[in-house]
């Protein structure tokens, strides 16, 4: 996979780094491997099937105890492999035809 230069340092681990993806409401928990990471994505692989989960957003948990943690949504998935992209709290996404407490307000 050809990597962009987006003005940003990704890391490559030479071996998987262990972390694991958890559901935003915590209904499934999977182990996984870091393959990569930068300030905006990761690369990651998942052993087994990762059919019939939503990821659209999760965690990515990167310590065992859970502590520290990203929100996350899949970007590609190829066999194993998958591709993330964080999302940051005000810059998350908005879904189509969401409406924020703020909007709400100033109209």
């Amino acid at each position: 996979m050809a990597e962009e230069n987006k003005g940003t340092e990704r890391v490559t681990f030479s071996r998987g780094y262990d972390v694991c993806i958890m559901a935003i409401d915590g209904t499934w928990r999977r182990d996984c491997q870091l393959n990569s990471i930068s300030d905006t994505d990761a690369t990651l692989t998942v052993e087994g099937s990762i059919q019939g989960l939503n990821l659209k957003e999760f965690f990515l948990l990167l310590s065992s105890t859970g502590l520290a943690y990203r929100r996350c949504e899949l970007v590609r998935v190829n066999g194993t492999d998958m591709d993330i992209h964080f999302l940051r709290g005000k810059h998350a996404k908005k879904r189509p035809g969401a409406t924020s407490k703020s909007d709400e307000m100033m109209s």
